[in-house]
């Protein structure tokens, strides 16, 4: 095979690929369960298997990637129209842990060991187990957990202090570039972020690594360092 074949074939093979990704939506990364898992190797393997043999043309690449993806895109759809199907297909999810006692005959149903709870228990901040009250199973493999009450984190409202209201931080400049879409969102133009570039003493936002604004705190921007400017220019 000549190089440019190759060539052809892999971005072929890429733009079937990320079409079908983008058909599936974000949950295959989200949420991957056991067949989003097998489903994902098979159209990476089928692709890769593809694009060096050489009696398998490009019609033959998209039409196996079409065809996998029909039946991917079949089967989400089933699961979410019929309850029975969804449970057969992703799995429920199970309760290992309950009222603290550890259910050590779900974890061997489910292939997990002790040592392995630890590790996803302690991805949740907790380095005990003797302080989980709860802990679910999730089909994709991570764990949810509800702590005992005396581990639970305090909030604002069981300490009566009166917390700020939440701001959601839009982000306007990244790499040098404006975000407009996140700023017309905001309600801002071009020429508002620049003048409150300037009061930062910033004449330019190609100068600008990162900026983001907060409501009522207004914008947050870090300048390139001289020689990460240097390199990206």
């Amino acid at each position: 095979m000549s190089f440019f074949n190759i060539f052809i074939e892999l971005m072929i093979g890429f733009l079937a690929l990320f079409f079908i990704i983008k058909l599936l939506g974000k949950t295959q990364f989200a949420q991957i369960t056991p067949f989003d898992f097998i489903s994902a190797l098979i159209l990476g393997e089928m692709v890769g298997n593809a694009i060096f043999d050489q009696e398998v043309s490009i019609l033959h690449i998209l039409f196996a990637v079409g065809v996998w993806g029909v039946l991917i895109y079949t089967i989400e759809w089933l699961s979410q129209k019929f309850k029975s199907l969804r449970a057969f297909l992703e799995g429920r999810p199970t309760l290992i842990i309950d009222k603290g006692n550890i259910r050590y005959n779900r974890l061997k149903k489910n292939k997990l060991d002790l040592n392995q709870l630890q590790t996803l228990i302690r991805a949740k901040g907790h380095f005990a187990l003797n302080e989980i009250e709860f802990a679910i199973l999730e089909t994709d493999g991570s764990v949810s957990v509800l702590p005992k009450m005396k581990y639970t984190p305090a909030t604002a409202e069981d300490v009566n202090v009166k917390g700020k209201e939440v701001k959601l931080p839009r982000t306007f400049i990244i790499d040098g570039e404006i975000l407009r879409k996140d700023l017309q969102e905001a309600g801002f133009d071009d020429a508002w972020l620049r003048k409150q570039l300037r009061k930062q003493h910033i004449s330019s936002y190609k100068d600008v690594l990162f900026c983001e604004w907060i409501e009522n705190e207004g914008i947050y921007a870090i300048k390139y360092e001289k020689s990460e400017k240097k390199s990206t220019t």
